[in-house]
């Protein structure tokens, strides 16, 4: 938005659209002038919120949907509203103990952990709810651990220093005996602890041990872990919670449809919410997003767990017609709880 618009935008044009907007997200009804007259903080009379409704309406901030006297906000309203209008609220208390109980029984593994944030942050906004995990750059291995699953293979376990785990499956042959794979386990342990998690993938440097029995066991867990030139990255992680409820806010089927299916594209949708931060936003609603799917439905989204390329993102996506203050204030407390988890804090 120019500078030219915000000043044209008045004090009382402001709180009418700002009305406009909290009362049309309230009860998803087109909004007329004589309930945004009843106000308390609009002291005008109908006929001066009705000119001045129709004034937003030919700037680009309200819309007529198809025959009805009431109007409902656009995107480039619902912006305005965020960017200028939206308190900064806290979350309610209900809900902060629910983030409060929730955080002091999440422990263990970091992709549970992430999981179950998704669900918790989905029943805080009625949203569908998006975590993506911190990058692997800049991390390093804690642990490795082999163990048997079959007579043929054994699993690979990783733990990485910010918690999380990653798994991988190693072809061995049948007669590999438990003791050599346990001394293959401890070897690996101790060349992989402390190394780069980025080096993984990249046929990491991994000695022998000497012994012919375990260094079987050792090259074939170097095989697996050194991608094939030209093999590209697995998908990013990502964990979504409650897309489901994206059924109750749209009642068009191939909209729910489309959107869903977005929500399965876990490129997209990190790309998406990689998008928004870059522009130094939190908040990507309707169009702005550039996808079609999307024209109704609004991101809100908070970096975690570190900063720059290698944090983590946590975000909800509902429609358009969402509260924006209570969810920037849900995404922005559970972020907040979930990178002091991170940090052993």
């Amino acid at each position: 938005m120019s500078s030219d618009e915000e000043k044209n935008l008045d004090a009382r044009k402001a709180a009418i659209l700002k009305t406009v907007v909290t009362d049309y997200v309230e009860t998803s009804v087109p909004v007329g002038s004589a309930q945004v007259a009843r106000d308390p903080e609009i002291e005008v009379s109908p006929a001066t919120v009705r000119a001045d409704m129709a004034a937003l309406e030919r700037e680009g901030y309200l819309t007529h949907p198809h025959t009805s006297a009431g109007r409902i906000p656009t995107d480039k309203g619902y912006r305005f509203f965020v960017d200028h209008l939206a308190p900064p609220l806290p979350l309610g208390e209900a809900q902060q103990v629910q983030v409060q109980e929730f955080f002091s029984r999440a422990h263990g593994e970091l992709e549970r952990m992430l999981a179950d944030t998704s669900q918790l942050l989905a029943r805080l906004t009625d949203t569908a709810a998006i975590v993506v995990p911190p990058a692997h750059e800049g991390l390093v291995v804690r642990s490795a651990i082999l163990s048997r699953l079959s007579p043929h293979t054994a699993l690979l376990v990783l733990v990485l220093s910010n918690g999380t785990v990653d798994r991988q499956a190693i072809p061995i042959a049948e007669e590999v005996a438990d003791e050599h794979l346990r001394a293959a386990s401890n070897f690996l342990d101790q060349q992989l602890s402390g190394r780069p998690a980025s080096e993984l993938g990249r046929r990491p440097e991994i000695g022998l041990s000497g012994r012919p029995e375990v260094d079987e066991v050792v090259s074939r867990v170097r095989e697996a872990l050194s991608a094939p030139a030209g093999e590209e990255h697995s998908p990013e992680q990502v964990f979504v919670g409650g897309a489901a409820r994206m059924i109750e806010h749209f009642a068009a089927v191939e909209q729910v449809r489309a959107v869903l299916t977005i929500l399965e594209e876990s490129f997209v949708v990190v790309s998406l919410l990689h998008d928004v931060l870059t522009k130094g936003q939190s908040v990507s609603i309707g169009s702005e997003h550039g996808l079609e799917p999307l024209a109704e439905c609004s991101l809100v989204v908070a970096p975690f767990g570190g900063a720059g390329e290698g944090a983590g993102t946590i975000g909800i996506l509902g429609p358009t017609r969402m509260d924006y203050p209570q969810a920037l204030a849900a995404v922005a407390v559970v972020g907040q709880r979930l990178s002091r988890e991170l940090e052993g804090e």
